[in-house]
């Protein structure tokens, strides 16, 4: 069993989902992967059990399945993957889309920013050194990086990639959060986590990235994410002025 396990989720993503899980498996630093399905039509989830015949043995287990019935949000999917992190006693838990819009080669950084950096959370940045983000549309890479202007401004974080998906976290910032009071499903869930683990104080640091749009597949963006962001960051912010962050020490 690896220290670090690694949460993808999927939804249609049998275009990807080999090609990924073989090259996180093919890194010089071992990762178990978790994959967090929600009844992907297209047969992801089979795909992954096919996979866990080439990785896992009696005695170890290095990829890990999820299945949930129908597509529930972004957010959960992680809160799920967190809890089966968490209880598998994991010291480093990571995030990573399945498209390879985050290149898998960039978890080593990501990892080693909190076991040798002294982060608690590492952010996977697209914006932490310019804008780094390939193939996108110029109006979608001003809507990205206005996003996190925003958040910036109204909530005062200062992290300049604040909808990262990519992302590192040490166990007791996990466990420090009240993972049970996440109140975003779509990518603002990215912006709370991020905000909680500011609030709770611990260090977060930001690796440099190259964003490379998908290739292979469709993208989940849609309108209903950027509205849920635009508001959520405002009763986000409110709320905080009112809530006492007091980190858990033990457990780390």
């Amino acid at each position: 069993m690896s220290n670090a396990i690694v949460i993808i989720p999927t939804y249609n993503e049998r275009d990807n989902i080999v090609r990924v899980v073989e090259t996180v498996f093919s890194l010089p630093k071992d990762f178990d992967v978790l994959i967090v399905d929600d009844g992907s039509p297209d047969g992801t989830g089979s795909l992954v059990k096919d996979l866990q015949s080439n990785f896992n043995t009696t005695a170890v287990t290095r990829l890990h399945l999820l299945e949930r019935e129908g597509k529930q949000g972004l957010g959960t999917a992680y809160l799920a993957g967190f809890a089966y992190a968490l209880q598998k006693g994991y010291d480093y838990i990571m995030e990573m889309d399945a498209d390879f819009s985050h290149n898998p080669q960039d978890l080593v950084p990501l990892y080693l920013q909190c076991s040798e950096g002294g982060a608690d959370l590492s952010i996977g940045s697209r914006y932490a050194t310019g804008v780094n983000v390939v193939n996108w549309p110029m109006g979608r890479v001003l809507l990205s990086y206005g996003a996190s202007m925003y958040v910036r401004l109204i909530t005062g974080m200062p992290i300049r990639d604040t909808t990262a998906g990519f992302v590192c976290y040490k166990r007791h910032v996990l466990l420090s959060i009240p993972l049970h009071n996440i109140r975003f499903v779509g990518y603002a869930f990215q912006i709370e986590m991020k905000f909680l683990a500011w609030k709770y104080g611990f260090r977060l640091i930001e690796v440099p990235i190259i964003f490379t749009d998908r290739t292979r597949g469709e993208s989940k963006m849609s309108p209903g994410i950027f509205k849920e962001a635009f508001w959520g960051v405002i009763q986000m912010t409110i709320a905080s002025w009112f809530t006492k962050y007091i980190p858990r020490t033990s457990g780390a």
